[in-house]
């Protein structure tokens, strides 16, 4: 494919500029005046939205605003003389403009805006386009992180793991290892590198490629790249790393309010990492339907299915997750003030364990077909071992004792009030609908008495809402606690408490910016257990601690 450089101008932005300083004097009614405000204020703030992020310089804005200007006072100069009425008054002749179209006006201007301005690389940088003229972006991101993890001293050694209830377990690697690590502290530097770009074939068909850091069988919530380890956790010895495609999809747009994707891409919920991973990508298929939109309130339904695993005759059953989310994004008081509201059904299915108790051979196909693998959970689920018959096999297989039917609901109220400082308030509520303690107890034999299906995040930041350019900084702290059983745990933050669900406690992080989207992030974790890592069953039962501190420092860029 071969690629050609090409600048573009948007003109229609100016065009526009001069009609709304042109039209704006003709107003006599109040209502048309307002109307033609509004639509004026729109453009204006869309122009100093996209300096700030850096897709418009500002002396090409200051260029656009002179122009428009100069076009209204030329049209204002070959504007006849008003017709003068009976009274001695003029008589100003508006025409009227149905609510509908001036809607449609807006949104269309907003698009067009957008689209020409991204097409022209930010007006005067060079943008890519291909030999077939569809048009591509490249964007990516490196992190450089050096961490330090420092376990408590009286935390329980991995040796109690497996003590006491040898069936049932929420930290898997420590029960399979008493020699792991529970009480010492780790230090280690990771690299984080992630390129993409996404190419627009058609105005509603776009294309997108990004590959990153990582591997393709470990965790599916981290990019990171570990230095100086190699396979297996050996001395890398300068060993090269990896890189994985970390997305790939296609998005068809044929109408405005309404797109469909397939194959990877990004998470396409509102969501925190209570839930979902920042670094998590969804495989499937989703479709997004935004709603009417009265005033400055804007609705949508968002819709998915993604396959977890697909099944094969007399081996696998088939597991998938349906997603369904409705939301709001109100804009109030200011320009930049949002209220975003949404609620969420995440439903599982067939991601629970098994009982094996047929006699079934090891090697046989469908032997332990429910296991919840190793390569994917991280700690927190409450697991049961589904192969309890030594005299069959005598390793040890774990499944999912829950169902998951995840409900989950998330708000974010933005306060733009003393703009460049912004104060973000995030919340978020999740409850697992398939925590049924009489079904785990049908399912494994015994009956858990701990354990928890919900969770909760609140998080408050105070600062920049993004970091741009050199002195920009915001700063956030939040706290968290979720369930045993709240979310499957293979999918939440991989960071907090080392990973996974059955923690709480707080995060304190801060942002500095040192260049042009270039900063510096620190943020300490700070997490301790809920519910006891050996599950209880009755009386007996070894009770686990575990509470760690984490401190990360990051050099971050983008481009």
């Amino acid at each position: 494919m071969k690629i050609r450089l090409t600048t573009r101008r948007p003109l229609f932005p100016t065009a526009f500029l001069a009609a709304v300083l042109t039209l704006t004097p003709l107003a006599a009614r109040a209502d048309d005046h307002e109307d033609l405000e509004k639509l004026r204020a729109t453009v204006l703030n869309l122009i100093d939205t996209l300096i700030k992020s850096g897709l418009l310089p500002r002396d090409r804005a200051d260029a656009m605003m002179k122009d428009a200007q100069r076009q209204a006072t030329e049209q204002l100069a070959q504007t006849p003389p008003p017709e003068i009425g009976a009274d001695g008054k003029k008589i100003v002749r508006v025409p009227y403009v149905p609510e509908a179209v001036r809607v449609q006006m807006r949104e269309q201007i907003k698009a067009e805006v957008l689209a020409e301005t991204r097409a022209a690389g930010g007006g005067g940088a060079a943008a890519a386009e291909t030999s077939t003229g569809a048009r591509l972006q490249l964007s990516g991101d490196l992190r450089l992180r050096s961490e330090d993890i420092r376990p408590a001293s009286d935390n329980s050694p991995a040796s109690v793991y497996s003590v006491g209830n040898p069936d049932f377990t929420r930290a898997p690697d420590f029960w399979a290892n008493p020699n792991g690590n529970t009480q010492q502290a780790v230090k280690r530097t990771r690299e984080r590198l992630r390129v993409g770009t996404e190419v627009a074939v058609a105005d509603e068909v776009q294309v997108g490629l990004a590959v990153s850091t990582g591997s393709s069988t470990g965790s599916p919530t981290s990019t990171n790249q570990t230095m100086a380890t190699g396979s297996g956790g050996s001395p890398g010895y300068f060993d090269k790393y990896s890189l994985v495609v970390d997305k790939a999809y296609l998005r068809y747009q044929p109408f405005s309010v309404l797109s469909f994707s397939g194959g990877r891409f990004a998470n396409p919920f509102q969501a925190t990492d209570l839930v979902w991973a920042d670094d998590l990508n969804f495989e499937g298929f989703v479709t997004k339907l935004k709603g009417p939109t009265p005033g400055t309130a804007g609705s949508y339904v968002t819709a998915g299915w993604f396959p977890l695993g697909f099944s094969a005759p007399g081996q696998y059953r088939h597991r998938d997750l349906l997603a369904l989310q409705l939301g709001t994004d109100w804009q109030y008081g200011l320009k930049e003030n949002h209220l975003k509201l949404a609620a969420a059904l995440y439903d599982y299915s067939h991601v629970e364990g098994v009982l094996q108790t047929t006699k079934l051979p090891a090697m046989q196909p469908g032997y332990l077909s429910s296991e919840y693998g190793s390569a994917y959970r991280q700690r927190g689920n409450t697991l049961f071992r589904i192969n309890t018959n030594p005299l069959y096999d005598s390793s040890t297989n774990w499944g999912l004792a829950s169902s998951f039917h995840e409900f989950d609901l998330t708000a974010v109220a933005e306060v733009a009030q003393f703009d460049p400082l912004h104060i973000v308030l995030t919340g978020d509520f999740v409850y697992n609908l398939g925590f049924d303690r009489k079904q785990i107890q049908n399912r494994t034999g015994l009956r858990v008495t701990d354990g928890s299906p919900y969770g909760y995040l609140v998080n408050l930041q105070v600062g920049a809402a993004r970091i741009q350019g050199r002195g920009d900084w915001n700063a956030a702290l939040g706290y968290r606690r979720l369930g045993s059983d709240a979310v499957i745990d293979a999918f939440t933050n991989s960071d907090f408490g080392g990973g996974g669900t059955n923690l709480k406690g707080f995060v304190l992080s801060a942002n500095l910016g040192i260049a042009k989207n270039t900063w510096l992030t620190s943020r300490l974790l700070s997490a301790q257990s809920m519910d006891s890592a050996v599950p209880l069953i009755g009386q007996g039962t070894v009770s686990t601690k575990f509470s760690i501190d984490t401190l990360q420092l990051d050099l971050n860029s983008r481009f």
